[in-house]
């Protein structure tokens, strides 16, 4: 079976995270410099077999896109003409952030790695893509 891969697309950075074959469980995989994203995912999925990408899509609190929205939405087309047979799925992504940066403090992680913003975008992409496969049995 092949695996999910999730992203947490930013501008500077971006995090991923990835399911086992079975698609039970959700692990951060890395983090990527945003200008190397599809290079990094081109030899990812040589390698790996991928069913589908989950991406975090950007929302203010009322539902309405945020000024990252058309950002994240012009990606998907790229990841769209470069993998044309992967289908694209949108995520919520609001609190993301927030959440992986609370689950760090929640399993002791120093402040010293808690300030590295990588460790917050691959944490956050794993649950984006943990939302993605609860909503998605």
């Amino acid at each position: 079976m092949p695996r999910i891969l999730a992203i947490d697309y930013g501008g500077k950075r971006s995090g991923l995270a990835v399911t086992d074959p079975l698609q039970i469980i959700a692990t951060a995989l890395e983090t990527v410099p945003t200008k190397s994203l599809l290079a990094y995912l081109k030899i990812y999925l040589e390698k790996e077999d991928v069913e589908c990408f989950v991406l975090g899509a950007p929302t203010n609190l009322d539902g309405s896109d945020t000024d990252a929205t058309a950002m994240v939405k012009a990606f998907s087309l790229k990841l769209q003409e470069v993998f044309p047979n992967k289908k694209v799925h949108f995520i919520d992504e609001r609190f993301t952030s927030k959440m992986a940066f609370q689950s760090m403090i929640d399993s002791g992680v120093s402040k010293k790695q808690r300030r590295e913003k990588g460790n917050i975008d691959k944490i956050a992409a794993t649950i984006i893509l943990q939302d993605y496969m609860s909503q998605h049995p």
